[in-house]
């Protein structure tokens, strides 16, 4: 068995047709999807209006409030990427109910502690891109994202190999999540 024989989990630049350079390749064609749709990804109707109203697995929902859901970032930057979304449909943090900000900030908290137990993350990134000029890919429904993140993270990979891993399938994280948060929350 020669080099050019053994599997691998990255391909090697060089052997590609092109010009080589430093990138490794990691291929995921399940994200074609999302690019070839353009702007509007994967969607004629808003997601986040739209994922409430089918069953639970069906879109990453982890947790329902009176107010606001959880679910998993569909395109995570980590396993167990969290978004926390109002059910009405805002663009900004400014435009939400005092009823929906306490949600989501209390859904947001419970979010952080069942990640702690479930992945024993040591940090988390928290934040909202609100407009697409400030990065967000769902512009016009407000979300919080809770990404969680590791000392031992892969945080050299994506510097190192230009590759970005993610451990575990959406559906065992989501399982993990749902089934570790609390009834009462």
């Amino acid at each position: 068995m020669t080099d050019a024989d053994t599997p691998a989990s990255a391909e090697d630049a060089s052997r590609l047709p092109g010009v080589p350079d430093e990138f490794q390749r990691l291929w995921t064609p399940h994200r074609m999807a999302y690019i070839q749709a353009g702007p509007e990804p994967l969607r004629e109707e808003c997601p986040f209006c739209e994922a409430p109203k089918h069953p639970d697995a069906d879109r990453l929902i982890v947790a329902r409030g009176e107010n606001a859901y959880v679910l998993l970032n569909l395109f995570p930057y980590n396993s167990g990427h969290l978004l926390v979304c109002p059910y009405r449909h805002i663009a900004t943090y400014d435009q939400a109910t005092p009823e929906e900000v306490a949600e989501i900030g209390s859904l947001t908290q419970t979010g952080m502690r069942v990640l702690r137990q479930v992945s024993n993350c040591d940090g988390f990134n928290l934040g909202m891109n609100q407009g697409a000029v400030a990065g967000a890919g769902v512009d016009a429904h407000l979300h919080q994202h809770i990404v969680p993140r590791w000392r031992s993270d892969a945080n050299f990979f994506p510097i190192i190999a230009k590759t970005k891993a993610l451990p575990q399938l959406l559906g065992e994280v989501r399982e993990a999540v749902a089934t570790a948060w609390p009834a009462t929350a």
